[in-house]
């Protein structure tokens, strides 16, 4: 795993009538300082990448849908320098993934329909400064194939 990303099961409590699963709680002290939470849905075959954040670090869990998140790591003193990660993120196997700031991701729609993503952030965007970089999809450096890959 690239340094400073973290996965971590969530707990999801399962009975005949459905489920609770637990985001985020006050609690939890893997979660950095709060700073906004807002939804990015993904459609179908969409891709929404490459994107970083220079200051910023973001908590992701999926509850609708499918996502594929793909991560790389460009920071020259960091130990997973050139990395690349991918990961599968439902519902079904509930997850949530916290990015530092500094490492580049995107996430495609796998799911038909839309997937809604969850994002728990440490500051507040900011629309005057926005704390981001972003690339093309398809046209960059990062060594990440968002094809589909039936094994």
């Amino acid at each position: 795993m690239i340094d400073g990303v973290r996965l971590l099961t969530l707990a999801n409590h399962l009975d005949e009538r459905g489920r609770v699963v637990e985001l985020f709680r006050a609690d939890d002290d893997t979660l950095p300082a709060f700073g906004q939470v807002h939804v990015s849905t993904v459609r179908g075959g969409a891709i929404k990448a490459w994107h970083r954040h220079r200051k910023r670090t973001d908590v992701l869990a999926c509850v609708q849908g499918l996502v594929r998140l793909g991560l790389y790591d460009p920071r020259e003193e960091s130990p997973t320098h050139l990395e690349v990660n991918e990961l599968f993120l439902a519902p079904e196997s509930p997850y949530r993934v916290l990015i530092p700031p500094r490492v580049w991701f995107g996430l495609k729609g796998i799911a038909e329909g839309e997937s809604l993503v969850v994002v728990w952030t440490d500051e507040a965007y900011n629309p005057l400064v926005p704390d981001e970089e972003r690339w093309d999809p398809l046209v960059n450096e990062i060594p990440f194939d968002w094809e589909r890959r039936d094994r």
